[in-house]
């Protein structure tokens, strides 16, 4: 297999930030930033690298939560990093990522957010289950995909932001 990433820690006062807007307030950043584990694969086998919770989290149904995960990814040109609840969460209590899946791009690493990835989580449960996710617990994983361009394309633009900047 083709080795074509590298996943980082943004700094700590991106996290801080990130986490602000997240939450409201600075509290607890520290500490769950020191937390941060850099996402892996459970078995040889697998294809997603499972993304861990730096906070416990609990959703009723209906809820949902912006989670900065305190991560960016390096990939090399033509790949993207699909991002898509745990299997288990989506059929257990229907969690998913608001933006169906996240798709992260390999010029998303120089963004002005360091590239920081965040996931916006949200219980569909239709049978009223809360979900409870501690601390330290897979809840996303993600994907490795190349990609292809049309021959006709042209496009230079730079990102400078995150969310939806590609179309400013």
């Amino acid at each position: 297999m083709e080795r074509m990433a590298k996943f980082e820690r943004v700094s700590l006062e991106q996290f801080q930030k990130d986490w602000e807007g997240a939450f409201g307030t600075i509290r607890g950043a520290k500490e769950a930033y020191d937390t941060v584990q850099l996402p892996r694969r459970a078995t040889a086998g697998s294809a997603g690298y499972d993304f861990f919770a730096p906070k416990t989290f609990t959703l009723a149904p209906g809820e949902s939560i912006w989670m900065p995960t305190g991560l960016r990814v390096r990939m090399k040109e033509g790949y993207v990093l699909a991002c898509f609840p745990r299997s288990g969460f989506g059929f257990r209590y229907r969690l998913q990522l608001d933006n169906t899946v996240g798709i992260i791009d390999q010029d998303y690493y120089g963004s002005e957010n360091e590239g920081h990835i965040q996931a916006k989580l949200t219980n569909d449960s239709k049978d009223g289950q809360s979900l409870t996710i501690p601390a330290g617990t897979a809840f996303m994983q993600g994907v490795f995909l190349p990609f292809g361009v049309t021959e006709d394309d042209n496009a230079t633009a730079k990102r400078t932001g995150g969310f939806g900047s590609t179309t400013r």
